[in-house]
């Protein structure tokens, strides 16, 4: 009875087709709009401080966030190949199906639906909440309120079209860019350097040389998003290989420049200490209207990341559904729209129980932090492998971009994600079991699945 209330009701409201499919609607620039978009997020304004902390020196602080660009790098030209190679709306799903079977792409699709992007909706939607607060309060559960609109408003804006969802990307990447050269300027411009230090001074050793690097690639994660965009790119060949580059360059550059003004404006054990490390930094250099500018700018930041990880984030559970019979009613394009309706209201449905979640444990960007970090770095490392298993398995393929020196760029990235696995693991809390629990929790509907398809 459910499942024809889902066949017809979605025809009826969106005017659904399952033959429509996603059309090549994205330039060149939308591309970059959403990498930048989504990787320059609020990990910017939380990392640097922790960063700095786990540095010896103020060139080795800036040195990390360079390896961090390299790094990311690395797993770009990973992407790129997979991607022109095998452009598909499924990203990662895709290419895990290929190299490994329906099974493990099933589970990555379950993990992304429930864990992983969903998790980076609601923790962003927090710090979107957490810094509206700090303009116009809404009561004692002001920032969950505010996540829940903000998923809430985006979801439904990338329903209504594919088209008002990149342009709102675009002017709030613009915004946001724009936004992070003013706290450059003013960190460089007005900020008097060379203040007293703290007391505590940051040590050095290879510990936190790790710490360092887990945050630094933090702030640097969410490139890989551009996979799920391949069949909606223009030009895929071209423009995805040019996409990424353009954009990690874009994106270490404003790192670079945006440390620099905070050690300049702060000094190193200054910026170790703070709290707020970017609304100290303009406080200092404008007085309290930077500290309000500041915290209008990365509601405006998250927003952005907000809207970015929705449009991404339903292609994959489009992609389940156009595989999987029991989620079926996710495979639907909506034709005028060019959206995957269905499955945008899925992810929103989700994300918006996530967030309730983190408003019981009073700890709401924590414990999606937790919730999510093992199963993203588990299946970043499954992808990596995957394009050493399809160069053997599939040889005959075009690749219109092939990865430098291979075998050992994938290699390389395959022991980055290795390395952050541990990571994730040793330096998270409970809510690490949880999101592996739900991932696990998969695996019935996956059996049920498999017997309606026989």
């Amino acid at each position: 009875m459910s499942r024809r209330v889902n066949d017809s009701l979605p025809n009826q409201v969106f005017a659904v087709s399952k033959t429509a499919a996603p059309k090549p609607a994205l330039a060149f620039i939308d591309a970059i709009a959403l990498i930048v978009g989504i990787v320059i997020g609020a990990g910017i304004f939380e990392t640097p401080s922790r960063v700095a902390a786990a540095a010896g020196s103020e060139a080795v602080a800036l040195s990390l966030w360079i390896l961090g660009g390299g790094m990311s790098l690395v797993g770009a030209l990973c992407y790129a190949e997979l991607a022109t190679a095998y452009p598909h709306a499924g990203g990662n799903y895709y290419y895990l199906m290929r190299a490994f079977g329906k099974n493990t792409a099933f589970f990555f699709a379950w993990a992304r639906m429930t864990v992983i992007q969903t998790g980076s909706i609601a923790l962003l939607a927090f710090v979107f909440g957490d810094y509206a607060s700090q303009l116009l309060r809404l009561g004692n559960y002001s920032s969950s309120i505010y996540a829940g609109i903000a998923i809430a408003l985006l979801t439904g804006l990338n329903i209504i079209g594919v088209q008002q969802g990149k342009l709102a990307q675009n002017w709030l990447t613009v915004a946001k860019v724009g936004g992070l050269l003013l706290v450059v300027i003013g960190g460089l411009a007005f900020a008097v350097p060379s203040l007293p230090a703290v007391p505590a001074a940051p040590a050095t050793s290879q510990t936190n040389f790790g710490m360092a690097m887990l945050f630094v690639l933090l702030s640097y994660g969410g490139w890989n998003e551009a996979a799920y965009i391949s069949a909606e790119l223009r030009n895929v060949n071209r423009n995805m290989v040019r996409s990424l580059l353009v954009s990690i360059g874009i994106i270490t550059a404003i790192y670079l420049a945006i440390n620099f003004a905070y050690i300049h404006g702060l000094g190193l054990a200054n910026m170790a200490a703070s709290k707020a490390v970017a609304a100290d930094l303009m406080r200092r250099a404008v007085g309290e209207p930077g500290a309000w500018f500041i915290s209008f700018l990365i509601a405006i930041s998250t927003l952005g990341a907000i809207n970015a990880t929705i449009f991404t984030g339903a292609r994959t559970n489009y992609a389940l559904g156009q595989d999987f019979s029991g989620f079926s009613f996710l495979g639907r394009w909506h034709h005028r729209a060019s959206t995957p309706a269905n499955a945008l209201l899925v992810q929103s449905a989700i994300a918006l129980a996530l967030v309730f979640l983190g408003t019981l444990t009073r700890e709401g960007f924590k414990t999606m932090v937790d919730y999510t970090a093992p199963v993203f770095w588990f299946f970043f490392l499954l992808t990596g492998v995957s394009l050493l298993v399809l160069r053997v398995r599939e040889p005959q393929v075009v690749r219109p971009f092939r990865v430098p020196l291979y075998p050992l760029t994938p290699l390389l990235f395959c022991a980055i994600c290795a390395y952050l696995l541990y990571s994730s693991v040793a330096y998270t809390g409970i809510g690490a079991f949880v999101g592996v629990a739900v991932a696990i929790a998969g695996a019935p509907l996956l059996l049920l699945s498999r017997r309606r398809q026989i």
